[in-house]
């Protein structure tokens, strides 16, 4: 039998009690509890993305900070949408379509995105063996491989759980563009007035360009990842069933959700407008107006801003390339499992969900595989742009039809502004994806 504490003892354990009691409260605060939403958030800031925001500052200046104040309410939006379809049904959104529309709608949509990340994951993989080459002196094809077998690794063999804090943790390496304004000078009047009233000629080069970033800040795969990942963190804790089953956890989950997409976009958001502003500085100041790979525009850093801008703009990339590959894998494994009705999860161990790793490892291996084919990176960026612009309109349309539907979401459906958002994003992506087939 354990004696009693002495007085001192309990005097000092009281406070060590309280303490903990405090971590807890604190740990369960929204503020702390960022997870799918963040990491969304900064997948969307992948490597291909940032080579399209640093065209947008090399061709036009500062004359497209504007594109990101406008792109963040509505990208915010459609994410929460997704998020709260998951949570509240318990279902990815794959596993929503499959049982509320016709089966051609969830095939068609599902060879698309697996097409596209594929593509997608080729061309980031590139930027990634390209900036460490610079870095390193190392042959990007070399680097390359070691990245692909780095994130498979990563996927395949380590529990969800700790996954997630290690790309937690790879979130970080946005702020290095933010780090990068430190190493210029920035009109800052003059930037806050470009952002609320752009001076710029509304041309077909400039309308390519918007199209570009709100493709690139609005796609497919963060809606199937960022719905399949509240899934995955319920299925994680198994003490917390949908919330069509457990209706009293809805106020507190749907605030973490709103609280977890809408900073993780702003993350995301901030960052694109911080490459923008950089590369507007920088390249585009020094009359370099055409990017083609993100390693391109860390290189021309170099010369412009000095070795620091260079170091903190190719960190970026590494670091958001390791977050957005694994995504682009995970989001078609995680629809194509849940179309097939698989057994799927990264929580799960490779010989209870083969389907879904063999997905991922097939993505991945054959995006390595562009770098040995007669398919540039950059053009098979370009096929996954027109791919994402064909998918993404119908798919926002189905995705605000579900969460606003009451025998999809019960008493938990979307909200009339998020639900009006969608609508606008909606058609500001039908029209992005109608000029894209407009030849210039």
């Amino acid at each position: 039998m354990r004696a009693p504490l002495s007085e001192p003892t309990e005097r000092m354990a009281q406070p060590q009690n309280r303490f903990h009691t405090l971590w807890a409260r604190v740990r369960e605060h929204p503020l702390f509890r960022v997870g799918p939403g963040l990491i969304t958030g900064v997948a969307d800031d992948d490597p291909s993305g940032i080579a399209t925001y640093s065209q947008a500052g090399a061709q036009f200046g500062l004359g497209m900070l504007w594109t990101m104040p406008l792109a963040y309410p509505l990208m915010s939006a459609i994410q929460s949408m997704c998020a709260r379809l998951g949570r509240v049904t318990g279902k990815g959104l794959a596993a929503n379509i499959k049982d509320s529309f016709p089966p051609g709608v969830l095939r068609a949509a599902v060879l698309l995105l697996l097409i596209a990340n594929t593509l997608n994951i080729g061309a980031d993989v590139a930027a990634m063996g390209e900036v460490a080459e610079l870095v390193t002196g190392i042959d990007r094809h070399a680097m390359t491989f070691v990245f692909v077998l780095l994130t498979l690794g990563l996927q395949i063999f380590v529990p969800y759980h700790r996954y997630v804090g290690f790309l937690k943790w790879l979130t970080l390496s946005l702020l290095a563009y933010a780090a990068v304004l430190f190493t210029v000078h920035v009109p800052w009047r003059q930037v806050l007035a470009q952002t609320v009233w752009p001076t710029f000629v509304p041309n077909a080069a400039a309308a390519a360009v918007v199209v570009g970033i709100f493709g690139t800040t609005i796609s497919p795969y963060l809606f199937f990842w960022q719905a399949s990942e509240e899934v995955e963190n319920m299925q994680a804790d198994v003490a917390a069933p949908p919330l069509l089953r457990e209706p009293q956890a809805a106020a507190a989950e749907l605030r973490r959700i709103g609280w977890d997409t809408w900073s993780g976009m702003l993350y995301s958001d901030l960052t694109a407008y911080f490459i923008i502003l950089a590369t507007a500085l920088t390249l585009h100041a020094a009359g370099i107006t055409t990017i083609d790979t993100a390693a391109q525009a860390a290189d021309a850093l170099r010369p412009l801003a000095g070795n620091s801008a260079f170091l903190l703009f190719a960190i970026g990339i590494l670091g958001v390339g390791l977050v957005g590959v694994p995504v682009l894998a995970g989001s078609g494994a995680y629809a194509r499992s849940e179309a097939m009705g698989w057994q799927f999860g990264l929580e799960r161990k490779v010989g209870e969900a083969r389907g879904f790793y063999a997905v991922i490892s097939v993505s991945v291996l054959a995006g390595l595989l562009i770098q040995y084919s007669p398919i540039s990176p950059m053009r098979a960026l370009f096929w996954s742009a027109v791919i994402n612009g064909v998918v993404a309109v119908p798919l926002m349309a189905i995705i605000v039809l579900l969460v606003s539907r009451k025998s999809v979401m019960g008493p938990f459906t979307a909200g009339k502004p998020v639900v009006i958002l969608g609508w606008l994003a909606t058609a500001l992506m039908g029209a992005a994806a109608v000029r894209m087939f407009i030849p210039d």
